[in-house]
C-alpha cells in the first residue's frame, strides 16, 4: 500500500516555526509538524504533503524560490519546491531535506477561513490531516475530515466542549477513521516511565502540576488569547492528560477553578484574559467513590521573559505507597552563552534539532517526533487491516476515546471561572456531561 498523504492544517509556530513574518522566538524556531513530516516522507512513511492556512499571502514569506512544478495534481494551485524560511532553516541544515508541499489557498488570497474545505477535498479516504489551529476551529475542521474518511490528528485540547469531543468520537466510529489527540507528553521517556511505576505505588492520593510560558508568547497568541480560549486549555491539557492516563481506575468528579488577572490585559489582551489558571479537581475511584484523590493543575503564560527555559514543567504524584516528582524543564543540561546573556536549560528530549553525522535530521527519538510517528504508523496499520479502532483504544495511545476526561475537566474549569462555582462531572454508560 502506498504511503498516506498528509495535509497540515495551520501554518503557524507549531507547524512551520514562522510567526509574525519571521522565525519564532520560542523553542520551536523551525516548527515541529512540518519538519517531522518532511523527515517521515524522507523515510518513506508518508507520501504527498500539503499545507493550508487562512491566508495565502503568507506562503511567499515562508518560501524563497517560486517554482511551478509540472504534473501538479491540483492545476488550480501552485506547487512550490522551497521556501526562504523552510529552505534556509530546514533544507540547508538537514542535507537538502525535501521541503516541498502543496499550499492552500492561492498566494493571492488575503484571507479565506474556509480554505481547509478545498484542501481536505483534495485528499482521498484513508489519507490524514493534522490540526494545529485555534481551539474553537478544531471541531468543525475535524468533523469535515472525518465525514470524508480522513484520519485526524488534533493538537491538544481536542475540543473546547465536551459535547463536541463525544460527537467526534461517535462520527469517527461511523466513518471508521482514527482520531488521535497530540498529547506528546505521554511519550516523554520520564513521564511514560513514571506512568508505569505509578501502577506499583498503591492508591492515587494527590497530583500537582505546573506549566508556564514567557509573556512574549502572548504576542504569538494575541489573535485568540482570552477571546477564543485560555491558558488552561492550552497548557493544563498536558498534565491533566498525564494524570488521567496514570490513574485509569479513577474518574474526575468535580472541578473548581481560579484565575489571576492583570498582566495579560496590560500587554494588550482583551479584558478578562487570565494570566494564570489553577484547577482543583476531585477524583473518585471507579466503583468505590468513597476513595477520593485531589488534583491541582496550574498553567500560566505570564512567566518571566528570561527564566532560562521556554516552559517550566513539573509535577508531583503521590499515592498510598510512594510518590513521583519530575522536573521536565531542568534535566541537568544547561548552556551559558554571551549572546543569550544567561544560563539556558534545553530539552532535546522533546525535539532534537542537531543533525546526525551524515547531515540528516536526527530527532526521531524526540517525544515531539514520536507522537506524530505513532499516529502515522497507527493510520497505516488501520488502512492495511492490521489493527482495529478498538485495539488502538486499548493500546494506551491518546485516542479520541481515551481523552474524554481531559476535555471534561478543561470545560468544567472554564465554566467554573465563568459562573464562579464548582462544576460536577457525571459519566454514565460511557456518556459524559457537566452539571
Amino acid at each position: 500500500m502506498a504511503p498516506i498523504n498528509v495535509l497540515m492544517v495551520g501554518t503557524g509556530e507549531y507547524t512551520t516555526g514562522f510567526v509574525g513574518g519571521g522565525m519564532s522566538g520560542s523553542d520551536k524556531k523551525v516548527g515541529v509538524v512540518g519538519l517531522t513530516l518532511f523527515d517521515l516522507r524522507r523515510r518513506g512513511k508518508v507520501g504527498k504533503l500539503s499545507m493550508v492556512g487562512t491566508s495565502g499571502t503568507k506562503f511567499p514569506a515562508i518560501r524563497m524560490s517560486i517554482l511551478l512544478l509540472p504534473a501538479s495534481p491540483f492545476p488550480q494551485l501552485t506547487l512550490y519546491s522551497q521556501g526562504e524560511h523552510l529552505h534556509k532553516n530546514i533544507s540547508d541544515v538537514y542535507n537538502n531535506l525535501d521541503v516541498s508541499f502543496t499550499s492552500f489557498p492561492l498566494d493571492s488570497t488575503a484571507r479565506d477561513p474556509d480554505a481547509y474545505l478545498s484542501a481536505i477535498d483534495a485528499l482521498s479516504p484513508g489519507d490524514a490531516i493534522t490540526i494545529f489551529t485555534p481551539d474553537t476551529t478544531h471541531y468543525p475542521i475535524a468533523l469535515y475530515a472525518i465525514r470524508r474518511g480522513i484520519h485526524v490528528l488534533i493538537t491538544k485540547p481536542a475540543t473546547k466542549l465536551l459535547s463536541h469531543h463525544q460527537h467526534l468520537l461517535a462520527e469517527s466510529r461511523v466513518h471508521k477513521v482514527f482520531v488521535f489527540i497530540e498529547h506528546h507528553k505521554r511519550f516523554d521517556p520520564a513521564y511514560s516511565d513514571a506512568k508505569a511505576k505509578a501502577k506499583d505505588l498503591g492508591e492515587f492520593n494527590y497530583f500537582y502540576s505546573y506549566m508556564s510560558q514567557p509573556k512574549f508568547q502572548l504576542e504569538t497568541f494575541k489573535a485568540w488569547a482570552g477571546k477564543d480560549s485560555d491558558i488552561s486549555y492550552y497548557l493544563n491539557s498536558h498534565h491533566i492528560d498525564i494524570c488521567e492516563s496514570m490513574v485509569p481506575g479513577y474518574r474526575p468528579a468535580k472541578v473548581t477553578a481560579n484565575g489571576s488577572r492583570g498582566t495579560a490585559e496590560a500587554l494588550g489582551c482583551v479584558q478578562g484574559t487570565e494570566d494564570t489558571i489553577s484547577l482543583l479537581v476531585r477524583w473518585e475511584k471507579k466503583g468505590e467513590p468513597e476513595k477520593v484523590a485531589t488534583g491541582v493543575y496550574t498553567a500560566s503564560w505570564t512567566a518571566p521573559q528570561k527564566a532560562g527555559v521556554h516552559s517550566n514543567q513539573y509535577f508531583h504524584y503521590m499515592a498510598s505507597e510512594g510518590e513521583i516528582r519530575i522536573d521536565q524543564a531542568k534535566r541537568g543540561y544547561d548552556v551559558a552563552s554571551d549572546s543569550a546573556g544567561q544560563i539556558m536549560w534545553y530539552n532535546p528530549f522533546y525535539m532534537k534539532y542537531a543533525p546526525d553525522e551524515e547531515g540528516n535530521f536526527n530527532g526521531q527519538t524526540g517525544y515531539g517526533y514520536i507522537s506524530f510517528e505513532k499516529f502515522i504508523d497507527s493510520v497505516t496499520a488501520l488502512n492495511e487491516g492490521r489493527v482495529t479502532l478498538d485495539q488502538l483504544d486499548q493500546s494506551g495511545l491518546p485516542t479520541i476515546k481515551n481523552t474524554i476526561g481531559t476535555t471534561a475537566i478543561l470545560e468544567a474549569g472554564r465554566r467554573s471561572l465563568d459562573e464562579d462555582r464548582t462544576v460536577e462531572i457525571v459519566e454514565k454508560q460511557g456518556v459524559w456531561e457537566l452539571k
